[in-house]
């Protein structure tokens, strides 16, 4: 089974659901990411429950996964690759997570989005909905396969969530006006994020 992300209109910053924007949670003393690329702060852009996905509580152990991205110099610090630097997707424990720290010194419009979508399942989802990605399923890839493998144990990593920018030009995540892809290898506590367009 497949879920919707939609719009799910604003809560809390630091809410505990399935979310874009806001502040990242994970466990105490986790610092603000930086950008391998320019070591500039990274953007948060979604916190995904692992337990929202379809068929997921019955196979694994729940967790959250956090996705980051470069927003400081677009284009040019990657963020469009799994593995250079550009992003982050942190697997994280589903207890004992607090709101990470802003980095000092960083301008507030690099660190997050400020708006929030909540996860609705494909079957009651409104027709006039604003769809902002979906969880579980497949990937519909807009370019080649580019399932990332696992770099503890060098197997394909499960896919878990798509991404689409929004409407809200102020909120919306920057893919190029293309699609993200978050991936796990939840046996080795790893995950991958990247975008095509």
């Amino acid at each position: 089974m497949t879920m919707l992300l939609l719009d799910g209109g604003p809560v809390a910053p630091d809410s505990q659901v399935t979310r874009t924007g806001g502040t990242p949670l994970a466990p105490t003393g986790t610092p603000w990411p930086a950008c391998a690329a320019c070591a500039a702060p990274l953007q948060f852009l979604a916190q995904i429950r692992l337990g929202d996905l379809p068929g997921h509580a019955d196979h694994a152990p729940a967790g959250v996964l956090a996705l980051f991205m470069c927003a400081n110099r677009p284009g040019q610090c990657a963020q469009w690759s799994p593995t250079a630097g550009g992003n982050l997707a942190l697997l994280l424990p589903d207890r004992g997570l607090e709101p990470v720290p802003a980095p000092k010194g960083a301008p507030r419009e690099l660190l997050g989005l400020g708006a929030v979508r909540a996860a609705v399942p494909a079957r009651t989802a409104p027709g006039a909905a604003t769809i902002l990605g979906r969880i579980g399923g497949t990937p519909d890839w807009l370019q080649d396969d580019e399932t990332p493998s696992c770099p503890t144990c060098a197997r394909p990593m499960a896919f878990v969530v798509e991404l689409a920018e929004g409407p809200d030009p102020v909120t919306a995540m920057n893919f190029g006006s293309g699609r993200a892809y978050a991936h796990t290898c939840t046996p080795c506590g790893r995950a991958a994020f990247l975008w095509q367009c």
